[in-house]
């Protein structure tokens, strides 16, 4: 099947829905302080809802990621979306950029352009990339998902195909973050061949088992990672315990909710970011609004939520016999912020 574009919009039913929901969402009792010791408070979540209800403008959003040409193609049964930025120069290499959860493809929006057109933004114009984004397997707009099993593994051997069979590319250069990592880094071990290079931004490497590593193996100026990885725990065992054991009982909720959907996402935003607390610090409440359209943006029969337990299930096929050795360039990326850095043994 031949890619097919199409223009990111939204029907006039579907945004009157949205809102309709907005206004009229049942808000529960508070427990306590209005704080973020039980979750999202109360009055912090009504003044975004009320933004997202009255002032959030959808078509300006649609208009910024209609800039870009975007495409669908059928991949074995499985609808893929990703959006392409050409770069000048159409000899130049290709740049994949894989997404994780709960983050969407248009999470990339202010890389996309200088990485497509470097020039335009006062690097060099010999480092431009033509960049593909796409939309995991059952997310955005890569739905509606109906098969079981699309792990890392899979996914990765779908964007292989999309990259080299669809789009012609002999080789190209790879980042992910989150499951993008997982995904990339799949692809960095099953098919060096048609990779240029890999890059992640989250730290797992296929074959490497962290929790065998002891305190004594990190230096003394990296000791913050085993403090950091005590303090991140707490704020992610809620989300791996659903995703991995139940999604689909969450799924119900959350595609039935916006409000609530927002509230999973927004939390998790906020903790798992570099935010000091305020999460309007790193994403403006437009942004906020945008990205969780973009995450419900077909009103998918089968949500994000539960596709990530084809993900969790199946850890233990997103490597290969050739870990952990990398055959080609590679490199990570450190955010301070980031969850998961090291699993210490005791």
């Amino acid at each position: 099947m031949q890619p097919q574009p199409f223009e990111v919009d939204l029907s006039t039913e579907a945004y009157a829905s949205l809102k309709s929901r907005l206004h009229d969402t049942r808000w529960p009792d508070l427990i306590g302080a209005d704080d973020w010791i039980y979750g999202v408070p109360g009055q912090w979540l009504k003044e975004m809802v009320a933004y997202w209800r009255e002032e959030w403008d959808w078509s300006t959003q649609a208009a910024a990621m209609n800039q870009w040409s975007h495409y669908r193609v059928e991949i074995d049964g499985i609808p893929i979306h990703y959006l392409h930025a050409p770069a000048p120069d159409p000899e130049a290499p290709a740049l994949l950029l894989t997404h994780g959860w709960p983050w969407t493809f248009w999470d990339f929006k202010d890389v996309i352009g200088p990485l497509s057109n470097p020039a335009a933004y006062g690097a060099p114009a010999k480092a431009a990339f033509n960049v593909y984004v796409p939309s995991l397997p059952g997310f955005g707009f890569s739905t509606p998902l109906t098969q079981a099993g699309i792990d890392v593994a899979r996914t990765a051997e779908l964007w292989k195909s999309l990259m080299t069979e669809i789009l012609g590319h002999s080789k190209f250069a790879a980042h992910g973050g989150d499951w993008g990592a997982l995904v990339t880094a799949h692809m960095a071990h099953a098919h060096p061949d048609v990779l240029i290079g890999a890059h992640m931004s989250l730290t797992l490497i296929p074959g490497i088992d962290r929790a065998l590593i002891g305190r004594e193996a990190y230096a003394e100026n990296e000791q913050w990672m085993i403090a950091r990885n005590q303090e991140a725990l707490p704020l992610i065992t809620s989300h791996l315990a659903v995703h991995r054991h139940d999604p689909q009982t969450l799924a119900y909720a959350l595609i039935d909710s916006p409000v609530g959907t927002a509230a999973w996402i927004w939390e998790r935003r906020r903790q798992w970011s570099d935010c000091r607390g305020n999460i309007e610090d790193v994403l403006t409440a437009t942004t906020s609004a945008t990205l969780l359209r973009c995450i419900g943006a077909r009103a998918p029969s089968r949500p994000p939520c539960a596709c990530t337990m084809n993900i969790s299930k199946n850890l233990g096929r997103w490597f290969t016999p050739a870990a952990p050795y990398l055959k080609h360039p590679a490199d990570s990326l450190f955010f301070l912020k980031m969850l998961c850095i090291c699993h210490v043994r005791p």
